[in-house]
């Protein structure tokens, strides 16, 4: 869940980073909510937010070079081909997180990926078509304690993946995919990017 944080020195609200904090206040300010519809960059967010799970979004995103470098820049096509040496070389790199059942998953998921861009001529397509290819607001005032974790959409979605096979998309990872690749804004009503 984020936090509001206000940033001296710009005098902006954020819903997430801070003076302390400035890779995550870019983070906030360049990409979080800002719709992504590169397949690439859509598999890369739900792999990190699988490998969320049960972490903070700060440790995830502090590993995301480490990541790429480890998962091959999150193509698709390369990491289909991984055996069990790669998830042995994934398990052992100390600059991601080493959870054998997300390792597995994501490579699992890899394959999955592919067959939904096969079907949908892109996973773009595929995962947009959640939100009729739109962003959504949330009705009402939004505050950190108005956020919801997850909602109908997250819950169609992780219903969805499931179904295929895909492991580590419950709703409320669902939710945060959602929330990263801009397919709902939740930026809070303080925050300066809600009224860009």
């Amino acid at each position: 869940m984020v936090s509001v944080e206000e940033n001296i020195g710009d005098g902006r609200v954020r819903c997430l980073g801070g003076p302390n904090d400035p890779a995550m206040m870019k983070y906030h300010d360049d990409e979080w909510g800002v719709p992504v519809h590169d397949d690439r960059k859509l598999f890369e967010l739900l792999v990190l937010e699988g490998f969320q799970a049960g972490l903070s979004w700060r440790t995830i995103f502090n590993k995301r070079d480490a990541f790429r470098r480890a998962f091959d820049g999150f193509d698709a096509g390369l990491i289909a081909r991984y055996g069990q040496d790669d998830a042995d070389r994934l398990l052992a790199d100390a600059g991601i997180v080493r959870n054998r059942l997300k390792v597995v998953a994501a490579i699992s998921n890899d394959q999955l990926f592919l067959g939904v861009q096969h079907e949908f001529g892109s996973f773009d397509h595929y995962i947009w078509g959640f939100t009729v290819h739109k962003t959504l607001r949330n009705p009402g005032v939004i505050t950190i304690e108005t956020m919801p974790a997850s909602t109908a959409e997250s819950d169609e979605i992780s219903a969805d993946l499931r179904s295929r096979g895909f492991k580590f998309v419950g709703t409320t990872i669902c939710y945060a995919f959602m929330q990263a690749v801009g397919m709902v804004d939740d930026h809070v009503d303080e925050c300066w990017k809600l009224a860009e």
